[in-house]
């Protein structure tokens, strides 16, 4: 077996026993960039040097008896969002173009302190502002399952390098969805962690009470794994939580025996669906009926409002956060201007892509002066009820079961110029994000074209453990999660 074809656990093992060195990993790891990131287009910023440098730290540490932890020496990728010292950090914007990070981010700094090596940056839409990474300042992602279909979005770059085994496993960001449904259509794992979980700072801001830090793997114990890595508490964000995160390995295998999962009427009606998603995702939840958890029925009935609630709520937050980037203190300067107002509009308007402009547009329309109360303030408060509606839920069921995405990974180009139709790719994901849960999608299927389908489990808020677990009770019977894309060197 390829050592590229082991998970971050199997292979951490492998290299505590010494059958593999983590500078081995790391050129592997390169070598398949090499031969298939031309194809796939994952990378913004490949480190070699850094991470061979990190790979010999990692080796000359297990010599000496001092493993930093299970996931010592075992490579990794950063969604080009995370300050990393050293690296350009561009958010996937020209107005960032060239930016290298002063400092280490606080997940970055947890990574560097269990071992990890990081290969590099990875593409993203633009500020996380999308859901096919076709807003990529750069180049669009390719699925790597069939190279003319998006890898979803706004984590493309991270799920698509995870699906063609060019890293173990890999960070992304979830503000609406941006984990989950890449996960869902690259046949790889991904968790939104509950929002305070996981550090933000040095994670450049789209929306502020949405975004959250989370890991995408091949499989659910690397997921807990990576994910027991990066959360803890830190001062130096002011939404992250003094939750002590639980050991997520402890009891990853318990089963899903006697657990109550709730199956949300509102998300298995939705017109337009995918039939083969639907069809996959139902055969998903009777497996887990089989293996002992009772299906309940539940209702969500604010769902309906959940995307207008998102479009309002994401993009005035975005307004806001996004009015740093003025041409003065780092990134883009546009020149040739008169005064420094038209610098400021000048710099705005080559460094933003259409997407990021037309929600920042939205954003400051919906927090202007009259309109505040009739959009962003009424937003609020449906976000509130959809909150509500999970809480009630909650009362009966463990979790909630539903697709991650409404159809498999689509045609590169197919929605770029409907934006609706985009949107409506995270239907099943953000009302998760306002009410601040942890989501998890697992691969649960493929369509006759041979493209992954994301099963979506929904738990309590802190509840992470009991979401990873019913993800690997699902995992644990059946290959899907094992399964390669059909990659050919060309």
């Amino acid at each position: 077996m390829e050592p590229t074809e082991l998970s971050m656990l199997e292979l951490g093992r492998k290299l505590g026993s010494g059958e593999l060195s983590s500078v081995e990993a790391v050129r592997a790891c390169l070598g398949r960039v090499e031969l298939f990131d031309g194809q796939v287009k994952a990378f913004l910023e490949v480190d070699r040097e850094g991470a061979l440098a990190q790979a010999e730290a990692a080796d000359r540490r297990r010599a000496a008896g001092k493993r930093a932890g299970p996931l010592d020496g075992v490579p990794v990728g950063l969604k080009d969002l995370f300050l990393t010292e050293g690296l350009p950090t561009t958010a996937g914007s020209r107005i960032l173009e060239g930016f290298v990070a002063p400092y280490d981010g606080t997940v970055v700094k947890l990574l560097r302190a269990a071992g990890t090596p990081i290969l590099g940056k990875l593409n993203m839409d633009e500020f996380a502002m999308g859901s096919s990474t076709e807003n990529s300042a750069f180049f669009p992602t390719r699925n790597p399952w069939n190279l003319e279909t998006s890898p979803g979005g706004s984590s493309g770059g991270s799920a698509a390098a995870v699906a063609a085994r060019m890293v173990f496993g890999a960070l992304g960001t979830d503000t609406g969805g941006s984990i989950r449904q890449p996960a869902a259509l690259t046949g790889t794992v991904g968790l939104k962690p509950t929002y305070g979980r996981v550090s933000r700072f040095g994670v450049v801001a789209f929306a502020s009470s949405l975004d959250q830090v989370g890991p995408m793997t091949r499989d659910v114990p690397d997921c807990a794994a990576l994910l027991q890595t990066i959360a803890a508490y830190d001062p130096c964000d002011s939404t992250s939580a003094p939750v002590k995160a639980p050991d997520y390995l402890a009891d990853i295998e318990g089963g899903v025996k006697g657990m109550k999962l709730g199956l949300p009427r509102e998300y298995f009606e939705l017109p337009g669906m995918d039939p083969e998603v639907g069809g996959a995702v139902e055969a998903a939840t009777r497996a887990l009926e089989k293996l002992g958890a009772e299906l309940v029925p539940v209702s969500l009935p604010h769902t309906r409002y959940a995307l207008a609630t998102y479009y309002l709520v994401a993009p005035a937050e975005a307004s806001s956060n996004l009015a740093r980037y003025d041409g003065v203190r780092y990134g883009l300067r546009a020149g040739d201007v008169a005064n420094l107002l038209a610098m400021y509009g000048r710099t705005r308007d080559q460094g933003f892509g259409l997407e990021v402009k037309r929600r920042v547009m939205l954003g400051t329309y919906a927090l202007s002066a009259g309109y505040y109360d009739a959009y962003y303030l009424k937003a609020q408060k449906v976000r509130t009820l959809i909150k509500q509606d999970f809480v009630d839920a909650f009362r009966t069921v463990d979790a909630v079961l539903s697709p991650t995405s409404p159809t498999p990974a689509f045609r590169i180009g197919e929605k770029v110029s409907d934006p609706l139709a985009m949107y409506l790719n995270d239907v099943f994901t953000l009302p998760c994000n306002l009410a601040g849960l942890p989501g998890l999608s697992v691969p649960c299927g493929f369509t006759r074209a041979n493209l992954p389908i994301g099963l979506q489990i929904l738990g309590r808020p802190w509840d992470e453990a009991r979401v990873l677990r019913i993800g690997r009770a699902f995992e644990r019977e059946h290959d899907f999660h094992r399964r390669s894309p059909p990659l050919r060197a060309s």
